[in-house]
């Protein structure tokens, strides 16, 4: 009954006083119990979002579905983003969460999709104006990186992200400038069609949970709306685990069951 609460919760902009009468208890007792269902969820599972634990095998699978595509890169296994909150604006701390290039107040994220349709890693949140360079340095990811494994042939496997992310082996971007060649064009091209489903990703997260989208009800000081926003993430896999999404079906690359999932297993 409490996960039942929670995700009405977040399907849709609900009042607690319009959920009295569905649920036949007081606002008290449904706020409690959608903090508590909130804490035991993100305690059990949001070890999910920080391990990137994947093996040889998966690493492969994931870079021959990217390649599949179309991709120049073949040893590019998974996309990286920032995404803006927004949020209603707070009372205090207005210019440390407002985002100029949205031009909201907000909270980012920075997250990693696999081209099974999961969501890997989620890192945040971090104040709305951030860039997304800090974010990466922040989270560490660039390390946790270094320990995965590489090709048969030595090549790194690497992460591809917009022009936002500086240039590793283990993090590609696109080409920066007017001035490119035909190649470098073609590069561009091919890759941005792929980088295009991590931004599924969060259009899924929104379109199934529309509570995390709307801000004038997401207020910073009166609710823990970034465990609302990684809790929405975390059912989100589920349900891909369950259904598959249209990350999964572009490249062809089918999700771990949900047992397998929830038990670590991104492959």
């Amino acid at each position: 009954e409490a996960l039942c609460i929670l995700l009405y919760r977040l399907r849709y902009p609900s009042r607690l006083v319009d959920m009295m009468e569905k649920f036949h208890r007081s606002k008290a007792e449904l706020s409690l119990i959608i903090n508590v269902i909130l804490e035991d969820l993100y305690d059990r599972f949001n070890f999910l979002f920080a391990s990137l634990a994947l093996d040889q095998e998966a690493l492969n699978k994931f870079s021959e579905a990217v390649k599949d595509k179309g991709a120049p890169l073949d040893n590019c296994f998974g996309f990286i983003d920032g995404t803006v909150r927004p949020m209603c604006r707070p009372i205090n701390g207005q210019r440390l969460f407002y985002n100029g290039h949205k031009r909201v107040h907000a909270i980012k994220f920075q997250s990693v999709s696999l081209p099974n349709g999961l969501v890997a890693d989620l890192y945040g949140p971090t104040e709305g104006r951030r860039h997304d360079a800090y974010l990466l340095q922040q989270s560490h990811l660039l390390t946790r990186l270094q320990a995965l494994p590489r090709k048969e042939n030595g090549d790194f496997f690497c992460l591809y992200g917009d022009p936002a992310y500086p240039i590793t082996p283990r993090l590609m971007c696109p080409f920066k400038g007017a001035a490119l060649d035909e190649d470098q064009r073609e590069f561009n091209k091919s890759m941005s069609s792929c980088r295009q489903t991590v931004e599924w990703c969060f259009g899924k997260i929104s379109t199934n949970f529309a509570f995390l989208d709307f801000k004038k009800d997401i207020k910073i000081l009166l609710q823990p709306i970034a465990k609302y926003y990684i809790i929405g993430a975390l059912l989100t896999n589920c349900h891909t685990c369950l259904y598959g999404s249209q990350t999964s079906m572009f490249f062809a690359c089918s999700p771990p069951t949900l047992e397998n999932y929830l038990a670590g297993n991104l492959c």
